[in-house]
């Protein structure tokens, strides 16, 4: 029966890393792979930070709750305010817009980016019980 726990939590968590990773994606006006294929320095150092941070706040999540329906709930909780992150942080910083300066392949950016990511993965953490 644990074997069964833990294959059936192992895919919930791949599952909902790679849904977060996704919809990540979606916010960017431009192809997030496709710029990473073409050489992008910029925008793989900021979707390297998405994926770490989104792996930070579903580890605490898996490691506090021994539900997955609570695991799930509070990820989505830590989830939304790292999606809220993109749009403060770009609304706070009115002359960089983000989306443009990663496209263009600027890698400070880039950086500062993912740094707030995994940033602000670990102060929600901190939240979540």
């Amino acid at each position: 029966m644990i074997v069964l726990d833990i294959v059936i939590s192992l895919f919930v968590i791949v599952l909902l890393q790679f849904a977060g990773m996704y919809v990540f994606s979606l916010m960017t006006p431009y192809r997030d792979m496709e710029e990473i294929n073409n050489g992008n320095v910029a925008v793989g150092i900021t979707m390297g930070g998405k994926f770490v941070a989104t792996a930070i706040v579903l580890g605490i999540a898996a490691y506090t709750n021994s539900s997955i329906w609570h695991m799930s709930l509070w990820f989505a909780v830590g989830y939304v305010c790292l999606l809220a992150t993109y749009w403060i942080f770009d609304w706070l910083t009115p002359g960089v817009k983000l989306s443009d300066q990663l496209k263009q392949g600027n890698v400070a950016v880039g950086t500062l980016l993912a740094a707030v990511y995994i940033g602000i993965a670990i102060a929600v953490s901190s939240l979540i019980i």
